[in-house]
C-alpha cells in the first residue's frame, strides 16, 4: 500500500508551515534535489521503514547504503545529522535560565546522545539561575580522581557564579547512580557549601530517561550543617 502523502513537501510548505511535515516529508525534502517528488518519496519511505525516524541520528554511511541511497544523498542525509548535533552543542546562551532537572535534560540528552565514554559537565549559574559558563570538567569513568572538587569549583570561583549544577552521561542508557557517583555528588554538595556556591542538582542522563539527585531529596540529606 502507498503510505506516500496526496501532495508533495514542496508544495505543501506553500499551505503549511514547517511543523506541520511529516519526518517522511522532511527527509523526502532533504533527500530530494535532483530527483523527481514522487522518487525522492518512495525512498524517504524506504529509508525510515529500514532505519525508523528515532534512529535517523545513529545511523551511519553504510546503514544509508544499504536503504539503496546513492552516495551524494547518502552524504546529504549525515550532514544535516551532523549539524542537528553542533546547533544542540552551541544553542547555550548567556544568560539563558535553567528552571527544572527536566530543562536540564531536554538540553544535554541531544549533546550526550551517540558519545562512547561518561563526560561531566559543570553548569556555572547566576543567583537567578541564569547560564554564567558551560565547563567541561573530564571526559572518561566518573571518578575521584577524574571529578575532584579542585577542578569543579575552580572556574565557578573564577567566575564568580552563585550556584551550579552538574551533569554526565550514562554510555549504558541506564541513568540510576553509581555508588562512585553518590559520593561525588556527596563531596561536591559539601565542598560547594564550604566554598559558598550552592549545588543546585547533579542530573545523570541515560537513554530518553535521566536521574535528578535534587528531585529525589539527597543534596539537603547530604547538607554540612544536618549532619
Amino acid at each position: 500500500m502507498d503510505a506516500t502523502p496526496a501532495y508533495f513537501p514542496s508544495r505543501r510548505l506553500f499551505e503549511v508551515d514547517w511543523a506541520s511535515l511529516s519526518d517522511l516529508e522532511l527527509v523526502a525534502l532533504l533527500i530530494g534535489p535532483g530527483t523527481p517528488e514522487k522518487r525522492a518519496l518512495h525512498d524517504a519511505q524506504r529509508l525510515l521503514e529500514a532505519i525508523g525516524s528515532g534512529n535517523l541520528r545513529e545511523v551511519c554511511y553504510e546503514d544509508l547504503r544499504h536503504t539503496g541511497l546513492g552516495r551524494k544523498k547518502a552524504l546529504a542525509v549525515l550532514a544535516a545529522v551532523q549539524l542537528s548535533r553542533r546547533i544542540h552543542k552551541t544553542s547555550f546562551l548567556p544568560g539563558q535560565p535553567f528552571r527544572s532537572s527536566l530543562e536540564v535534560f531536554r538540553h544535554f540528552q541531544p549533546l550526550v546522545d551517540g558519545l562512547k565514554k561518561e563526560c561531566f559537565w559543570s553548569v556555572l549559574l547566576d543567583s537567578k539561575n541564569r547560564i554564567v559558563r558551560v565547563v567541561r570538567v573530564s571526559e572518561g569513568s566518573l571518578t575521584s580522581s577524574l571529578v575532584h572538587p579542585r577542578e569543579v569549583f575552580r572556574p565557578a570561583i573564577q567566575q564568580a557564579a552563585a550556584r551550579v549544577l552538574f551533569v554526565h552521561n550514562h554510555p549504558s542508557g541506564d541513568p540510576a547512580p553509581s555508588q562512585e557517583d553518590i559520593q561525588i555528588t556527596r563531596r561536591l554538595v559539601q565542598t560547594g557549601e564550604i566554598v559558598g556556591i550552592r549545588a543546585l542538582d547533579h542530573v545523570v542522563i541515560g537513554a530518553h530517561k535521566y536521574f535528578s539527585f535534587a528531585d529525589q531529596g539527597l543534596l539537603s540529606d547530604w547538607s554540612i550543617s544536618s549532619e
